[in-house]
Order: structure tokens, then C-alpha cells, then sequence
């Protein structure tokens, strides 16, 4: 019960940022307009009563069907009050947001590894360049249209000595299966 005073509460103080508020399974979270993370993680982590003064990871949501496909999630914590809040914005695809690192140093590499996996960008960031794929790599590996077996191969080669890049050769060739459920066939053997 104490939760969802607090939620109510933090609406009431910041209706204009908040879309959505929710407590399910003791975790406490917000949707925030994009244009208002900067103030509202601020308010988060400098709020007497609430003190969230670490940032856990950042990480995004993929949804290609939405308007706005991408959720970035902010995971916060609060050490003196031993409670956890998530925040969550949501954007397009184009839309840039806003680098947190203002606020919290340690955001810079997560915000990096978003950019790099997800190809959202933040503004105002220190350093936005790849941190986890090669720095000729083409595309963002997390997003739910990247082809499985991506685009190239990258191999060594003994005879030249040196790293290769390749198109990606697929050794078997799409088959197609032609019964209903798997268990079938396992049955038709017997």
C-alpha cells in the first residue's frame, strides 16, 4: 500500500512528464515523456524522500510494429531507501534522446552500448561511437529486423595472414517441412 502512495504522489508532483505509472510484482515504474528525462531522472535522484543516486543500466525495447518502436529503460536505485524504479521512454527511430551522463557518469557506456545494439542516438553525449561491434560494422545487431546471420562473415585467413571480411554463405540450403507437428513423424517410425 505504501507504494501506490508514493506513486500518487510523484504523479501529483510531476503530471506534465509522466505518461504512465505502474507497481506490479513490488517493482515500481514510469513512463516519461522523452523530452522530460533529463529533469525527471534529476528530480529522482535528488528528491529527499526518494534519493535514486545510482543508475543500474540502461537498456532498450525493440517493438517494430509501434509508432514509436524503441523504448530506452532507465533501471535506478535507491540504496537509502533499498527500492528500485524503472523509468521508461518511448521513441522512434529517428528521434534522438537525451544523454543522461550529466546526471550519472556511468550512463556513458550503457547510452554506448544502446547507440551501438539499437542505433538510437543520444544528444549531448561525451562519446557516442561503437563499444561492442567492429567499427566497420553495418546495421544495429538488437533490432528485431537485423538479419539473424547478419551480413558479412568475418574470418581470419591463413593463406593471406590477415583478418577477411565475406558475404555470409548460408552452407545448407531453406527447406521446407510439410506436416503439421513435428511429433509426427517420431510416431510414423515407431
Amino acid at each position: 500500500m505504501e507504494q501506490h502512495i508514493f506513486i500518487k504522489s510523484l504523479v501529483r508532483m510531476v503530471p506534465k512528464w509522466i505518461q504512465e505509472s505502474s507497481y506490479e510484482k513490488k517493482e515500481i515504474s514510469f513512463s516519461i515523456y522523452p523530452q522530460f528525462i533529463i529533469p525527471f531522472l534529476s528530480f529522482l535522484k535528488n528528491h529527499s524522500n526518494i534519493q535514486c543516486k545510482s543508475l543500474m543500466d540502461v537498456t532498450a525495447v525493440d517493438y517494430p510494429l509501434r509508432e514509436n518502436r524503441f523504448t530506452v529503460v532507465y533501471n535506478l536505485l535507491s540504496v537509502d531507501n533499498n527500492s528500485r524504479i524503472r523509468v521508461k521512454s518511448n521513441i522512434d527511430a529517428v528521434t534522438p534522446i537525451a544523454s543522461v551522463t550529466s546526471l550519472f557518469s556511468c550512463a556513458a557506456w550503457w547510452e554506448r552500448e544502446v547507440w551501438d545494439m539499437f542505433g538510437i542516438f543520444f544528444f549531448d553525449h561525451p562519446d557516442c561511437r561503437r563499444i561492442l561491434t567492429d567499427y566497420g560494422f553495418k546495421g544495429h545487431p538488437l533490432r528485431k529486423d537485423f538479419p539473424l546471420s547478419g551480413y558479412v562473415e568475418v574470418r581470419y585467413d591463413d593463406s593471406e595472414k590477415r583478418v577477411v571480411t565475406e558475404p555470409v554463405e548460408l552452407a545448407q540450403e531453406f527447406r521446407f517441412f510439410d506436416f503439421s507437428s513435428p511429433w509426427e513423424q517420431i510416431e510414423s517410425t515407431r
